[in-house]
């Protein structure tokens, strides 16, 4: 699979970020995030549950300052519990709060409030609905607890245009008549809605469904205030995807339902620009890998577009997003049989793919939600496990519009726009284009490698010469604000007639052997004053197959063979 490695520099023992705006939480135990938003003052929060055991037999007595420590005081602070996080926009971990409550919780969003505080909602792992008010340090002001007593599980807090928020999840079916909200359920299992007001009120709570086993999974307000739902429905072997559209008032309006005989998980429902709607899910094929599909709709039920992105591996967008100018973003995961990476997904207007990007290592990662910033950068909120880890950890990244890891660096805004204007020409001509992490991706065919070869021929020669005094010349204006430049090897995944171990071995070789061959012949054009500055900032390096090119209905083998560079600024 193609990743992202990083090389993670280690803070504390609590927490680790490299150059690129990726912050690892790593606390004891398995902890994830769920949910981000931007603050105010253009840092992060993100909330998710960490998880805590007794360790020894005995506690000292102690004073608190801080809510939260103080709250697990009395309820021993054990098992899981919400979890919130703030980052600052230099990378900083600003706060890391977990909320030790009298029962074991998740949250699953969270909400920002005009007056800087936030609504996190989640579930006890008791079975019951959580709805929390914090302020701007993420103190609790109130907690509030509410559904049935059988097991009711929240899936989204949806903020609503009167300040106020819904609530939506799934109940397990009450069958008794004590019951102080609901006499009977409706099915196995129902759609669960409560709707809050701004000020945290419960204004009402109902059950929605069919007779079969039915789960509220995400919800939007309408333009008209109307409320839109989606949920699924199971009965045995059969799956049916419910759309449902409600008065503000909780008061069915119309109830849709389309049948699947092959299992469907929806994620997201979305509002777009242009008022429709759109819902991100995905649906086994035949082979029973997970593909992402989507559907675009109207406020009166009409599908307006019915998308299936075919791709390589099993993949699926938990969260997506529109950008100003209607493209669009979606995160989640993507699997093959070793392991499961975070997926970045860019789509056209027409839910068109346009690229796709893979982050991770060897073990489990993913993107849970998403949140496009105020300069169209996007922050998102997951779970990364480290090399030989069994234990998930909070994972805060920032990606660009591109894709590319938003680097930490201050300089890097700068040294993009001054790396764009000196390869104008290029990028007109289509020769190369430039990311905004300063990674430099050369696109004329000329320029890749044949299979198997790694010597330049007379057009990459000719091309690495003026293409090279530019860039060492642009090196040397930039100097002062640059850590190094990567010289990265890239090949496709083909090697006929051996095994995996030897494909990949095979391919790492062949890669480096691509990045020495760049590397030398430029370092070699160079006078010796020159090659000593150069040396000390020179990066070659090999990464066989894990960053091939894909597109959507595979790999991209042509386009797999090159060399790419990527200058890393200064903090």
């Amino acid at each position: 699979m193609k990743k992202l490695f990083f090389s993670l520099l280690l803070l504390t023992d609590l927490f680790a970020k490299n150059m690129g705006f990726s912050i690892i939480i790593d606390k004891p135990f398995s902890d994830a995030l769920y949910d981000i938003t931007e603050d105010y003052d253009r840092s992060i929060s993100a909330v998710g549950f960490s998880q805590n055991f007794v360790s020894t037999s005995s506690q000292e007595t102690q004073e608190y300052t801080d809510p939260f420590e103080y709250l697990a005081s009395l309820s021993g602070g054990q098992g899981t519990q919400m979890h919130f996080v703030k980052i600052g926009t230099d990378g900083d971990i600003v706060l890391s709060k977990a909320a030790a409550l009298s029962l074991c919780n998740e949250a699953v969003s969270v909400l920002k409030r005009p007056d800087n505080g936030y609504f996190v909602g989640g579930h006890t792992l008791e079975g019951s609905f959580l709805f929390i008010k914090l302020d701007a340090n993420a103190n609790i002001v109130f907690t509030k607890t509410f559904g049935t007593k059988f097991n009711d599980t929240m899936s989204k807090l949806i903020a609503l245009k009167d300040g106020g928020a819904l609530a939506i999840g799934s109940s397990t079916t009450s069958r008794d008549a004590s019951d102080p909200l609901f006499a009977s359920g409706l099915g196995l299992g129902d759609i669960s809605l409560t709707r809050l007001s701004k000020e945290g009120e419960i204004l009402w709570s109902n059950k929605y469904g069919t007779k079969n086993d039915d789960k509220g999974i995400s919800a939007v307000e309408a333009n008209d205030g109307s409320l839109v739902i989606v949920g699924t429905s199971a009965n045995g072997a059969d799956n049916t995807l419910l759309l449902m559209r409600l008065s503000e008032n909780g008061e069915k309006i119309w109830l849709k339902e389309y049948n699947s005989p092959l299992p469907l998980k929806p994620y997201k429902l979305i509002q777009l620009r242009d008022t429709n709607f759109l819902l991100s899910l995905t649906q086994n094929d035949t082979t029973k890998k997970e593909q992402i599909r989507l559907i675009k709709f109207d406020l009166e039920k009409n599908i307006l577009l019915d998308k299936t992105i075919t791709t390589t591996y099993a993949s699926a967008l938990k969260d997506i997003a529109e950008f100003s100018d209607f493209s669009l973003m979606g995160v989640g995961y993507v699997r093959d049989k070793q392991n499961t990476d975070a997926l970045m997904m860019l789509l056209d207007a027409n839910l068109n793919m346009k690229t796709q990007e893979h982050y991770g290592t060897k073990n489990y990662e993913s993107f849970n939600a998403l949140k496009i910033l105020h300069n169209s950068q996007v922050a998102v909120a997951g779970a990364y496990t480290y090399d030989n880890s069994q234990e998930s950890n909070m994972w805060i990244a920032k990606l660009n519009k591109d894709g590319s890891m938003a680097q930490i660096s201050s300089n890097s805004e700068t040294l993009f726009a001054a790396l764009k204007k000196t390869f104008a020409d290029e990028i007109d001509k289509n020769i190369l284009t430039i990311k905004s992490d300063l990674t430099i991706e050369l696109i004329d065919p000329s320029l890749y490698f044949k299979v198997a070869e790694y010597k330049l021929t007379e057009a990459q020669k000719t091309f690495m010469s003026s293409f090279g005094m530019k860039l060492i010349k642009f090196l040397d204006t930039h100097k002062k604000s640059i850590e190094a430049l990567e010289v990265n090897g890239h090949t496709s995944s083909e090697w006929g007639g051996v095994d995996f171990t030897q494909q990949y071995l095979n391919n790492e070789k062949l890669s480096m052997e691509r990045s020495y061959s760049v590397l030398s012949y430029l370092f070699t054009k160079q006078n010796a004053a020159t090659q000593k500055w150069l040396s000390k900032i020179l990066v070659g390096s090999g990464f066989s197959f894990s960053k091939k090119v894909l597109f959507e209905s595979g790999e991209d083998f042509e386009k797999s063979r090159r060399v790419t560079f990527k200058i890393v600024a200064k903090k």
